[in-house]
């Protein structure tokens, strides 16, 4: 095979993810020809084309498609999608076709990557690591799964010796990194889809651990059986690395950091949840352990935003609260809510959720209806269904999760009818979560609380 830099034009079938667009802005910054192609038309596709990527929203077989010369083009997709005539035609024509995993595995090749892996975790902790790398002005360039609130994007390039990858357990694509420090923050069973248990899942972390070279580069979280030696990291309990004498005044979190010789007092930062700890006890590990000196990361600590949909938090002058967050499996739905009842145990909370998956949702509808129990009201929104088919789920419906939610107001919605219906309902927060198309709820929500407070 040609090695990327041979080729000119990047072609990407389904541009508009999350990892494949940190891909195309990559060789966009690189000075290649991008384009591509995907379903729906995103705030995130028209940031990528006033950027100068050319996407299409069709599937057809245009003139742009059909000059493109197949020595000198790498079509890239993403698993998600499974029939397309435009993926056909690069088959069909003997173009080399390769999944974004693949992709990103050879550019972690020729850097020294740092891989966050994880169920759950690893896209607010690579987003730190990243935020910290800039904050040290190190060479480095960065593949996030979420959306920097300090870089605007899910893609900073500040040099090519370093690359900071969310490694993603779906469909095994962590395996194709070629990491040389790693963190693993949960091995929780999901996907199920793909690897049927929960002993599976661990195995999959367990080969993923064994791509790491050195034990002293390999960092994980205290109670996790990774088969190998490796550095651990915990909060309020001894570790290699461990945060403890955590206090919140306001909105603010401080903490002590240990590391095995020494103790750093006083960290300050504006992330919710003992479990966000956790992420910044890690990214605070690695970099010090990269030589960065303690002073220089209490201040990126201290100024790090945070990431869009990840317990994106705005207050108003009529003392509502709205949250919008990614959370779609229940560990990750409990640490949303219990983020909010720590901080603002008296106020009445309204959540609207959109669960992700048919498969997910049959898995975990124990965990869903016990953590969504926890609201004060539920406006349940129809299952996302992304690759899957709802007939291959006989009777797996939103209504079927709803009978086991201990909760007397609650109700299912479609995704068109839920603004209606949150305007109607009386709350103190309102949360949104859920990693299907429920983010389009942000922009008309955010629109009408800030037109109530005028």
């Amino acid at each position: 095979m040609n090695t990327l830099e041979t080729y000119q034009t990047f072609y990407f079938v389904g541009i508009g993810g999350i990892g494949m667009s940190a891909l195309a802005r990559y060789f966009n910054a690189s000075g290649k020809k991008v384009l591509g192609y995907d379903k729906t038309n995103t705030k995130l596709t028209r940031e990528l084309m006033k950027e100068g990527i050319d996407i299409v929203f069709e599937d057809l077989i245009d003139d742009k498609i059909t000059s493109l010369q197949q020595d000198k083009t790498l079509v890239i997709y993403t698993p998600a999608i499974k029939t397309l005539g435009i993926l056909d035609y690069f088959h069909q024509n003997d173009f080399k076709v390769l999944k974004r995993a693949k992709v990103l595995g050879l550019i972690t090749e020729n850097t020294e990557c740092i891989a966050v892996a994880g169920t759950h975790g690893k896209t607010t902790t690579s987003t730190l690591v990243s935020h910290l790398c800039k904050e040290a002005d190190m060479p480095f360039s960065c593949f996030l799964g979420g959306i920097s609130e300090n870089f605007r994007s899910n893609f900073l390039y500040n040099g090519s010796q370093y690359s900071v990858v969310e490694a993603d357990e779906y469909d095994r694509s962590f395996l194709n990194l070629s990491p040389d420090w790693a963190v693993i923050t949960s091995t929780d069973a999901d996907h199920l889809d793909i690897y049927g248990d929960k002993s599976h899942i661990e195995e999959g972390f367990r080969q993923f651990a064994s791509l790491v070279p050195e034990n002293q580069h390999l960092f994980v979280r205290k109670g996790i059986e990774i088969g190998r030696d490796h550095r651990t990291y915990a909060v309020n309990e001894k570790a290699d690395f461990y945060s403890d004498n955590l206090r919140m005044d306001y909105d603010k979190i401080y903490f002590d950091f240990h590391t095995p010789t020494e103790t750093i007092k006083d960290f300050v930062w504006e992330i919710p949840g003992i479990h966000n700890v956790e992420n910044a006890t890690v990214a605070i590990a690695i970099l010090h352990s990269l030589g960065i000196d303690f002073e220089t990361l209490k201040k990126g600590i201290a100024c790090f935003k945070g990431i869009k949909r990840r317990y994106t938090k705005h207050i108003y002058k009529n003392g509502k609260i709205y949250i919008d967050d990614y959370a779609h499996h229940p560990t990750e739905i409990n640490a949303v809510m219990g983020s909010i009842k720590t901080f603002y145990p008296d106020k009445k909370l309204l959540v609207a959720f959109q669960p992700h998956l048919f498969s997910r949702t049959r898995d975990f509808a124990d965990g869903f209806a016990e953590s969504l129990s926890k609201s004060d009201e539920l406006i349940l929104l129809d299952i996302y269904p992304a690759r899957e088919l709802q007939e291959n789920f006989e009777g797996i419906t939103s209504d079927w999760l709803l009978k086991k939610i201990n909760l007397d107001k609650k109700e299912v919605s479609t995704l068109a009818d839920a603004f209606g219906k949150i305007k109607e309902k009386e709350f103190d927060i309102l949360l949104t979560v859920g990693a299907g198309n429920i983010d389009t709820l942000y922009d008309p929500v955010c629109q009408w609380l800030n037109e109530d407070n005028q």
